[in-house]
Parts: structure tokens; sequence; C-alpha cells
């Protein structure tokens, strides 16, 4: 069983080199322009505006919903980080935040925020569910076009932000969660 995780791991890392060979042959000044003008909407100050947008708007299960997967993947997201320590690939464009915010790579939390986001309009009548899955897609693809995450660190996040969509779903719902923040919308 060993040695087939160390495989997987190695297929994995030989994965993660090649993209990033290939992502440093293909960089360019309009695309890098245009992703690294958008990569910072998966941000956690991005997530508390989308949150309070949500608030005002008056969109309780959206907000409740996607308040609960989004702690579910600050959690998960932060114990992964300090456990796997796993060093930039080099030559990023831009890392967000600083080095004491955010010291390793993976996983790629913005890519679980904006998964995240796209499963809560996936369920809502009121978002467009369109437009946020390209916005998210391209905000993912950014984190390894940019050089901040390796290819299986944003394919983590997106698995992260599923899973924890998922499950806060299912809290929301089993708990009865909306009727006990109505409340605070009227």
């Amino acid at each position: 069983m060993e040695q087939f995780v160390a495989d997987v791991l190695d297929f994995v890392v030989e994965i993660d080199e090649r993209t990033v060979s290939l992502i440093l042959d293909l960089r360019g000044p309009f695309a890098t322009k245009i992703l690294t003008s958008v990569t910072g909407l998966g941000s956690a100050s991005a997530a508390i505006v989308f949150l309070g947008m949500f608030y005002l708007a008056g969109w309780e299960e959206e907000l409740l919903t996607a308040a609960v997967a989004l702690a579910l993947t600050g959690v998960v997201v932060g114990v992964l980080m300090q456990t796997v320590q796993r060093p930039f690939p080099p030559d990023p464009v831009c890392l967000t935040g600083d080095a004491e915010s955010v010291a390793t790579s993976f996983p790629s939390g913005h890519a679980a925020a904006v998964v995240v986001f796209a499963m809560t309009a996936r369920q809502s009548p009121r978002l467009p569910f369109g437009a946020v899955a390209a916005l998210a897609a391209m905000i993912a693809f950014s984190r390894v076009y940019l050089g901040t995450h390796y290819l299986s660190d944003t394919v983590a996040g997106v698995a992260i932000g599923v899973g924890a969509f998922v499950v806060a779903k299912r809290l929301v719902d089993r708990f009865d969660l909306l009727s006990r923040v109505r409340p605070y919308f009227d």
C-alpha cells in the first residue's frame, strides 16, 4: 500500500511539474493581466463582500449555506496548509497575502471558495449559475496560471469546496438552520 501511495504521489508531482513548465511557456502579458485582475475574487475578503451582498439582497438560504460551507473550507484548508506545508511553484507572477498569512501552496483556498459560490448558484433560483461557474473556473485556473498553486493544489481546493458545500447544505437542512436565522433578516 505504501508503494502505491508513493507511486500516486510521484505521478501527481510529475503532472504538476509538467503543468508548471507548460504554463511558463504559455504565459503572456494579456492573459496575465486579466487573470491577475480576477484571482482576488476568490479571496477571503471577496467572500465576505459576497456574503454581505447576499445579506443585503435578503437571500437567506444562499447566505447561510455559503457561510457554513466557507467556514468549513477555511478550517480544512488551514489545517491542510499547516500539515502539508508544500512550497509554492517556481516563478509565481503574484502571491496573495503575505508570508505570515499564506505560507504554503496546498490546497488552494481560493479554488475552494469559488466552488462554494458556484455550488450555491447551482442551488439558487436567483443566481446565474453559468456566469458564476465560468468565473469560478477562471479564478481556479488563475491560481495555476499565476504560479500561486500547482494543478493538484487547485484540484484539491475544488474538491474541498464541493465537499464543504454538500456538508453545509445537509447541516442547514438537517438542523433547520434557516428558520433560526430568519429573524435576523426581518
